[in-house]
This record gives structure tokens, C-alpha cells and sequence, in this order.
């Protein structure tokens, strides 16, 4: 659930800051560990948000998100980490690493059917105060026309646990995200973004309801204006949640400023 808002109910945790540190940490030596070996590409970038009108937690809020991305000889990685108000009271923090193999590679035989160009062994593990949920599927890397990349992973899903119940049986999820460059006149700009739609986690002492969450992005690359295209991006994220945190009845539709700055 990239640039989810983290929310906690009840106190804030005291050693909020030590989580943050402790990911933070985790992710810049990912990022150093897979930029030193043989990447096929690599991209890293760091984004700032705001909001107003969140239906939990803060009303206002700023997030800070570190994301990184790399492709190597058996697959691709994507991690990132959201900080929820870094410079206020109430400090949280929300990440996930997505690692994939892709059977394509690792088997030396195309993989190419309609619109899929590979097949992937696809997991995810979501970390961020009292949450943790384990995810394994299979995921289709798409050939889109005019798209930099699309992607469609389908998910078990398992929170082992969370602040909505101690116990929970395993559900399931859907993430797609996509990147699209286009322009108008001269400048160029892209249509990005994310969604997960995650189903069926019952039991426990209180049930998740059915859960969306998206966010799509129309981004301005700004920093083609002054010679380093791609460099600095500005726009807006509207952020969908249907359901927030599983909690039935709970949405959101907040429009966040952003910008966006690749390394």
C-alpha cells in the first residue's frame, strides 16, 4: 500500500523515531547492497506529500517517502518507506519490500502471451506500527503501448499481526501499477501510480472488512525547465481508500501535493 498514511490507534509509540531509523537504515542498505552488485537499471527517489482531510489519524499531514527499484539477472526488487509527519508529534512509519524472480529469466524461455511479456514469482512484506503481513503469488509483467511499465500481482495474503485483530485467516490481494510518459506541446509529463484491493481476511475478534486503496499520480516533469529532465517532478496524488485499515465504513479522497526527486 504505497504512501499509505500510518495510523495507530491509541498513543503513538514512544520509540517511534527508533522504527523509522531502524527502516530507514534497512532501506539504504538495500539500496547499497543491489547498486553494488550487476543491476540491469536501477532508480531511486525521494517524495514529499501533503494532505488535508484524512478521515483517521491527523486531519493534516506530510509524508516522506523513500522508494528504490532495481532489476538484476533473475528479477526485480521495490521497497519503499513512508514517514508520516517527519518534523511533528505523532511520528510514524510504513514500508514494503516486494522482491519478484522472474520464470522468464530463470528459465531462458520466453514467457510472452497477449499483452503479458513474463511471468513472476511475486512477494511482499508490509511493515509499519502494529502491522505486519506476509504476501506470496504470482505476478505478469504487461506489454502496454506507450507504457514504460505495468504490472498486475495477485497475492495470498496473511497479516500475522495487526491492531484489528490478534488473529486474522488469510485472504487475498491484487496490486497493479503502471507507468506512463506522455506530453503535451513541450513538456512532458506522466500518469503513474498504484492500487491494491485485498479480500477475505476473517476471523479474529474483529473481521477485516474488504479494503481499496489507490493512488494515482499526474506528475510535471519540472526539472526538464532548467536542463535536467526527469530530475524534479511536481504534482498531485489522490489518494482512494475504500474501507481504510479493513475498518468498514472508514474512506478517503484526498488530493496530496507532491513532489517528487530522482537521484
Amino acid at each position: 500500500m504505497r504512501n499509505s498514511s500510518t495510523f495507530t490507534p491509541g498513543n503513538q509509540r514512544k520509540d517511534g523515531w527508533n522504527g523509522v531509523s531502524r527502516v530507514l537504515a534497512l532501506a539504504l542498505l538495500a539500496t547499497a547492497g543491489t547498486t553494488s552488485q550487476a543491476s540491469e537499471w536501477s532508480t531511486t527517489n525521494v517524495q514529499l506529500l501533503h494532505g488535508d482531510g484524512y478521515e483517521l489519524g491527523d486531519n493534516s499531514m506530510a509524508i516522506m517517502t523513500l522508494e528504490h527499484a532495481n532489476g538484476w539477472k533473475y528479477g526485480d526488487n521495490f521497497f519503499f518507506v513512508d514517514v508520516s509527519n517527519p518534523t511533528a508529534k505523532g511520528t510514524g512509519y510504513y514500508a514494503e519490500f516486494s522482491p519478484r524472480l522472474s520464470l522468464g529469466k530463470i528459465t531462458g524461455k520466453a514467457m510472452k502471451f497477449g499483452i503479458v511479456k513474463d511471468v513472476l514469482l511475486s512477494g511482499t512484506q508490509e511493515m509499519g506500527e502494529d502491522l505486519r503481513a506476509t504476501l506470496l503469488g504470482v505476478g505478469l509483467a504487461l506489454d502496454l503501448p506507450k507504457f514504460a511499465f505495468a504490472d498486475f500481482n495477485l497475492y495470498y495474503r496473511e497479516s500475522t499481526r495487526d491492531w484489528l485483530a490478534n488473529q486474522t485467516d488469510g485472504g487475498a490481494q491484487i496490486t497493479i501499477d503502471w507507468l506512463l510518459p506522455f506530453s503535451v506541446g513541450t513538456q512532458k509529463m506522466a500518469f503513474e501510480g498504484f492500487a491494491d484491493y485485498a479480500w477475505g481476511e476473517k476471523g479474529g475478534s474483529a473481521p477485516k472488512a474488504d479494503n481499496l486503496v489507490a493512488g494515482p499520480r499526474l506528475l510535471i516533469d519540472a526539472g526538464n525547465w532548467f536542463g535536467a529532465p526527469g530530475a524534479v517532478q511536481i504534482g498531485v496524488e489522490y489518494q482512494i481508500w475504500r474501507n481504510k485499515f479493513g475498518v468498514k465504513g472508514f474512506d478517503e479522497d484526498i488530493p496530496q501535493v507532491m513532489i517528487k526527486w530522482t537521484m
